[in-house]
C-alpha cells in the first residue's frame, strides 16, 4: 500500500510524512522536485505520482480549482481512499469576502470528493499555532510587533502535529472513512494574548497592536505588496476580528480519542526547539 503525499514539505504535509515514516507505511512525497516530480499545474506529471498509489492525502492548489479533475484522475488510477485538507469556514458564507470565497480551493475540493466514487475524509483546521513560529506571522513576531486588524476578536489555534495524526488515521483506518473532521485547539486565544504567551515562553518581547483593515493594506502596498495580493492578506484576518474562529471543534477528539493540544504547550515546544532564537 503506497500513499501519495502532496504538499509533503508543508506544515502538516511533512508532519503527515514523519509519523508515515514511524509507523513503516510506504509513502511517496509529490513535489516538482521529488524522486517522482508532480506539479499541479502540469496534469501530464499526475499519472506517474498516482501509479501504483492506494491512498492519497491532498492538500489543494490554492491558486486555481484543481482538486475537481486530480480527484477524477486518482479515481481512474485506482486509488481507493482520498484524505483532503480543507479548511474551517468552507460552509459559512459571510466567512470571507464573496470575491474570495468565489472559486474556492477548498469549497470546490469538497464539492468534488464528497460524491466521488472513493473514500474519503475531509478535514477543516483552523488557524494553526505554527503560524507564529513557522510563517505568516513568523516575521512580525521576530520584529516584537502583531500589527493585525483582528481587533479583541480570538482563534482556537490548531497544532499542525494534531492535523498530522488525523489526516495518518484517516489514511491508515478505515473508521474515519465519510467522516468531516472540524479541527480546533483547547481554547480560543486572542491575539494580545497569543503575543503575551509567546513573550513568556520565549523571553522575547512580543506586543498586540490592533491596525484597522485598509491602513494594514496601505502599509504593505507601501513596502511593495501587490494591492490584491495584500487585501487578500488582510482579509484573512477579518474571521479573527468578527469571532467567527473562536469556536471550539471536537474533531481532533472524535479522531483520535484525546483533546487536542493546547496553544501554551505549541508555543513553549517551538521556543525550546529555537523557533524565535
Amino acid at each position: 500500500m503506497t500513499i501519495l503525499l502532496t504538499g509533503a514539505t508543508g506544515k502538516v504535509g511533512r508532519r503527515v510524512a514523519a509519523r508515515l515514516d514511524d509507523l513503516r507505511v510506504p509513502f511517496r512525497p509529490a513535489s516538482r522536485t521529488s524522486a517522482t516530480p508532480f506539479d499541479w499545474t502540469d496534469e501530464t506529471s499526475w499519472p506517474a505520482a498516482l501509479d501504483g498509489v492506494r491512498s492519497a492525502f491532498v492538500v489543494p492548489y490554492d491558486a486555481a480549482p484543481l482538486t475537481r479533475p486530480f480527484v477524477d484522475a486518482a479515481i481512474k488510477s485506482g486509488v481507493e481512499r482520498i484524505v483532503l485538507l480543507s479548511g474551517r469556514g468552507v460552509d459559512v458564507p459571510d466567512y470571507l469576502p464573496p470575491h474570495l470565497m468565489e472559486g474556492n480551493a477548498h469549497i470546490d475540493g469538497e464539492a468534488a470528493l464528497r460524491p466521488a466514487a472513493v473514500e474519503w475524509t475531509i478535514l477543516r483546521p483552523g488557524w494553526f499555532a505554527q503560524n507564529f513560529s513557522e510563517g505568516f506571522f513568523l516575521d512580525a513576531v521576530l520584529a516584537g510587533e502583531l500589527r493585525l486588524p483582528a481587533g479583541d476578536g480570538a482563534a482556537s489555534y490548531v497544532d499542525a502535529d494534531d492535523i498530522a495524526a488525523v489526516a495518518v488515521a484517516a489514511l491508515t483506518e478505515d473508521r474515519h472513512v465519510g467522516q468531516t473532521y472540524e479541527l480546533s485547539g483547547p481554547r480560543a486565544v486572542t491575539m494580545a494574548e497569543a503575543a503575551a504567551e509567546i513573550t513568556t515562553a520565549s523571553g522575547r518581547n512580543v506586543r498586540y497592536t490592533h491596525i484597522d483593515h485598509d491602513d494594514l493594506v496601505r502599509e504593505l502596498v507601501s513596502d511593495g505588496w501587490p494591492a490584491a495580493e495584500a487585501d487578500e492578506y488582510v482579509s484573512l484576518i477579518g474571521p479573527i476580528r468578527r469571532g467567527i474562529d473562536a469556536h471550539l471543534s471536537d474533531g481532533v477528539e472524535r479522531a483520535l480519542g484525546r483533546p487536542p493540544r493546547d496553544f501554551r504547550a505549541v508555543v513553549q515546544a517551538a521556543a525550546a526547539a529555537g523557533a524565535w532564537s
